[in-house]
């Protein structure tokens, strides 16, 4: 597959990821650990939820670091720009569209969210190409201390709940259905993307 072909996928997994985040932020049944982490800082102290998105990730780039014994991988920093880019551009656009107000239409809302989260992570991540630093804290957890992606996103998710409730983020059931249930979202995807991707030439399938 050529270098456009495999860009075009790493792409349009961020665009699902970062599209399933907004609508689970304006579900407001509560966002998901580090989303409700970059909500809480932006309304404490200021500055856009995508530039809070940047900030954290740039802190894990190095968390991740540490965890493997490796170097930073700074070319990270390009996909946290971009997702931190693509939230901002995607609550500009959603929030005035979503507006349910029935608790029923929110909670829709919110599932489709959180399925795209976790089919736009699981896509976006076969072309090994730079790794949101939220994800790979997932693949530092799983290497560092061999869980599986399930363990690994659970903890990493339970973590961020904690600084999450620190900072006042928007907190509520949905918050904790991500937080228990994004991991067994990716170990289901997984699998099944793979299926899909590992006839292609530029894919070599991975321990993860």
């Amino acid at each position: 597959m050529t270098l456009i072909e495999k860009l075009l996928i790493y792409f349009v997994g961020l665009i699902m990821l970062t599209a399933g985040i907004t609508l689970t932020i304006l579900a407001d049944v509560g966002a998901g650990a580090w989303d409700a982490l970059n909500v809480g800082l932006a309304d404490v102290i200021g500055l856009s939820v995508g530039n809070w998105v940047i900030i954290i990730g740039i802190i894990l780039i190095f968390v991740n670091a540490l965890l493997v014994n490796q170097k930073p991988k700074l070319f990270s920093v390009l996909a946290i720009f971009l997702i931190g880019l693509l939230i901002d551009t995607w609550l500009s656009i959603l929030t005035p569209v979503i507006s349910s107000e029935s608790t029923l239409g929110k909670y829709a809302v919110f599932l489709v969210g959180m399925c795209t989260i976790a089919l736009g992570v699981t896509i976006y991540l076969k072309p090994q190409y730079p790794q949101n630093p939220i994800d790979m804290l997932m693949l530092s957890l799983h290497d560092r201390f061999g869980w599986n992606l399930l363990v690994a996103k659970t903890v990493g998710e339970v973590a961020a709940l904690g600084l999450a409730l620190l900072v006042g983020g928007p907190i509520g059931i949905g918050t904790l259905v991500i937080t228990f249930g994004i991991g067994p979202l990716i170990q289901l995807f997984d699998p099944i993307v793979t299926r899909g991707f590992r006839r292609r030439p530029w894919y070599t399938a991975n321990t993860h």
